[in-house]
């Protein structure tokens, strides 16, 4: 318990943290107004065939507050500290006061869980206001299994940016290449032009939670529904475990003489 209080002082420490809160709180909700925007106008003009996924295409969308989230948490551990300090890095001072690479690890993990959860709760709040505000009467309801679904997309997100981050040393790299994937080119978009197996992809699986709600037979299209939204949460949990795993043993081998 200690070494995850110990983690979450050291995240709500970090100047970056809040813009992580600031765009993870309203990204979904501007995302959402926009839609919702268009949305009524095709609803007048009675032609909306998308209603169903009002709101929560600003929930798929709006990640990229849990995904700094998850790069800071590992990525201000190599920063160097100021002369004053030593000028040496925080992770030295880190595995100095845990028992364990691996509780220091859990403890981590731990603290982005919760701070992941409690920031889409917010953007939850955010963007169903939002929804009733621009659309009133024609707002969908808002179902609690599909709004648990992208409180567990946030949070195994941010879970597998800290991982990636873990393997890299470096938050530059899977910043940019998670904040791309998530905003302006899925890689399982991209992979899906050549094999169906992108539909195996952690963020094309994880949307199964909450995006896709049709009954109908799978078509070919990358956006019909292809797994069940248990089978693609466990889809993207493995990858998130798959991952966290061999960070942590890269991590341990590496930093062994720390």
């Amino acid at each position: 318990m200690r070494a995850f209080n110990a983690e979450l002082s050291k995240l709500f420490s970090l100047p970056g943290i809040w813009l992580a809160f600031l765009i993870g709180a309203f990204a979904p909700a501007v995302i959402t107004a926009l839609d919702s925007i268009v949305q009524k106008e095709e609803i007048i003009a009675g032609v909306s065939t998308r209603l169903s996924e009002v709101g929560y295409i600003g929930l798929a969308l709006g990640v990229q507050g849990v995904i700094i989230l998850g790069v800071l948490a590992v990525s201000s551990e190599y920063l160097t500290e100021s002369s004053e300090s030593g000028g040496g890095a925080q992770i030295t001072t880190s595995l100095t006061a845990v028992a364990s690479r691996l509780h220091f690890l859990l403890a981590k993990a731990g603290a982005v869980t919760v701070i992941s959860i409690l920031l889409c709760i917010v953007a939850i709040m955010t963007t169903v206001s939002t929804t009733y505000l621009i659309l009133g009467e024609y707002t969908p309801a808002f179902e609690w299994s599909r709004l648990i679904g992208a409180v567990c997309y946030w949070t195994f997100t941010a879970l597998l940016a800290l991982g990636i981050t873990l393997l890299t040393k470096n938050g530059i790299i899977p910043l940019a290449v998670l904040m791309i994937n998530s905003s302006l080119v899925s890689f399982s978009v991209l992979f899906y032009k050549v094999t169906k197996l992108a539909l195996y992809l952690p963020d094309r699986a994880g949307l199964e939670m909450f995006m896709f709600t049709s009954d109908t037979p799978f078509t070919g299209n990358l956006f019909d529904r292809f797994h069940t939204p248990f089978t693609g949460g466990l889809i993207m949990f493995t990858w998130v475990v798959v991952i966290f795993i061999i960070a942590a043993i890269v991590f341990h081998r590496r930093d062994v003489a720390v």
